[in-house]
């Protein structure tokens, strides 16, 4: 997909005539403008969504009891901390952003790193993204429905707006996309906060009835228990997208280890506080039954100051939206990089030190999903997918000490942790393909459709009438947005 043999894109040191650039002694290219505190809010922003918020009746429904629910939320956090904890090793010792690609490709070569960006950048990311918009938009206009769902037109229309917005800022400032990633990080912290203090203050009351007899009812079949497992690990789902910019964390050696130590304990200890909260108001039952806790819970104790809740929900998933836009850019950046998207995406704005291109491809992306019908039923396919990708990372974890007995390790965590955590993604894998064998084989074919593509747009010589049409487009669009490639080392 890039080529660079038919044309002469704008080069960086022509570039810098365009426009002033701030700092342009350094040369052009993605500077480490991450802090320990935008670590921590990637981390925590990532994985707190509207999960909590809304439902976690997807564990409860499977664990029978409110004992097993606790315990399997607690396990599943214990669980992503152990692949967090690996993936500490892997970032510091191949500090290149695109986390799981990055890592595949260094272990197992560059065909299946591309199957991997195949699928996370065609439809995971961008099919997450306007799903978590979606979510934005119903809970925005909640206030204004209260008694029946929002129109579906509206819902879809601030999700634009959502996408839109958060396009705007990233394209416009990496200190911009931290700062909305800090502020909606504290928002949705602050939020569950309220939640568990009034949990304690309800505890104090007295009102811990759905928690006297914790293991009763019981789920007995451990199949069906593990369908529980399976759902709680979707809401720790984000606990590696700091691997995904980590060109850009300032000093990752000693943040590194640090953001994720402080990242998953706080996450971790807000979902289980959260939840037993929840049981000090709401039943099991009532938790089933009920398309928002969240909102049922501040409706019951909160009063007139009820309608906050929503908002709360709504502010948690516009941080989600921008952690998802602002590491997926990157890893689109990572992918051109290496030759497996269209060049363009390299490209970084030569006055804002941006990736304008792929935050807007990202972005591009998103808002034709918005309009798709069947955007649910597409993350559904991929499932399996996802875990077998992040499984095959934390291998590598294994791979690597035999491949590269030598190389320098920063933080070299126990082989223990891997081979727990290869063993569990084995059964995450695995449980889909018995659980749901349809989807699962849709997901399976649509990764297997990357194979042609890889052979045909990046194996396979163009001619030269295709290179030089490429090369038109690619100088055309970086002329239109004033972008130009990173300088490598010894440009510099």
């Amino acid at each position: 997909m890039a080529d660079k043999a038919m044309y002469s894109p704008v080069k960086a040191a022509n570039a810098a005539n365009v426009a002033p650039i701030s700092g342009s002694s350094e040369g052009i290219s993605l500077k480490p403008k991450i802090t320990l505190l935008n670590g921590i809010t990637v981390i925590v922003g990532s994985i707190i969504g509207s999960g909590i918020f809304v439902s976690p009746k997807g564990v409860l429904q499977y664990t029978g009891s409110v004992g097993l629910f606790l315990l399997v939320w607690l396990l599943c956090g214990v669980y992503s901390a152990i692949g967090a904890y690996c993936y500490c090793e892997l970032g510091l010792m191949i500090q290149r952003s695109g986390a799981d690609y990055a890592y595949i490709f260094e272990a197992f070569g560059p065909l299946i790193a591309f199957l991997r960006l195949w699928i996370e950048c065609i439809i995971v990311r961008p099919c997450t993204q306007a799903i978590v918009a979606m979510t934005f938009g119903i809970y925005i206009l909640k206030p204004f429905y209260p008694d029946c769902p929002p129109p579906d037109s509206s819902v879809r229309l601030l999700a634009a707006v959502c996408i839109l917005v958060l396009v705007f800022i990233n394209c416009v400032s990496v200190k911009w996309a931290t700062r909305v990633q800090d502020v909606f990080t504290f928002a949705k912290c602050t939020a569950l906060i309220i939640i568990i203090v009034t949990g304690i203050v309800q505890l104090c009351k007295g009102h811990y009835e759905n928690l006297q007899q914790p293991f009763a009812n019981t789920e007995t079949n451990v199949a069906t228990a593990a369908l529980g497992f399976y759902s709680g690990l979707f809401a720790y789902q984000g606990w590696n997208y700091l691997n995904f910019v980590i060109e850009e964390f300032k000093e990752p050696e000693r943040n590194l280890p640090k953001a994720i130590a402080i990242s998953m304990t706080i996450s971790v200890i807000m979902y289980v506080l959260t939840n037993i909260a929840f049981l000090t108001t709401v039943s099991p039952a009532e938790i089933l039954a009920s398309p928002a806790v969240a909102v049922l819970f501040a409706e019951r104790l909160y009063g007139p100051m009820a309608w906050l809740m929503p908002v709360f929900v709504a502010m948690s998933t516009f941080g989600t939206v921008n952690g998802i836009l602002f590491t997926s850019a990157r890893l689109f950046y990572v992918g051109a990089r290496e030759g497996h998207m269209p060049e363009i995406l390299t490209m970084i704005q030569v006055k804002l030190l941006t990736p304008m291109p792929a935050v807007l491809f990202m972005g591009f992306l998103s808002l034709l999903y918005l309009a798709s019908a069947k955007i649910y039923a597409l993350i559904n396919y991929m499932s399996f997918v996802c875990w077998l990708a992040i499984g095959v990372s934390v291998f590598t974890v294994i791979w690597f000490r035999w491949k590269w007995p030598h190389r320098e390790r920063p933080v070299k965590v126990n082989l223990a942790w891997p081979i727990i955590y290869s063993l569990g993604s084995v059964f995450l894998v695995v449980l889909p393909c018995i659980a749901e064998p349809r989807n699962t084989g849709i997901g399976a074919a649509i990764l297997l459709s990357g194979i042609p593509v890889y052979y045909l747009f990046v194996v396979l010589e163009k001619p030269a009438k295709i290179k030089q049409i490429i090369g038109s487009i690619t100088s055309a669009l970086q002329k239109m947005m004033v972008v130009v490639p990173p300088e490598s080392k010894k440009e510099k």
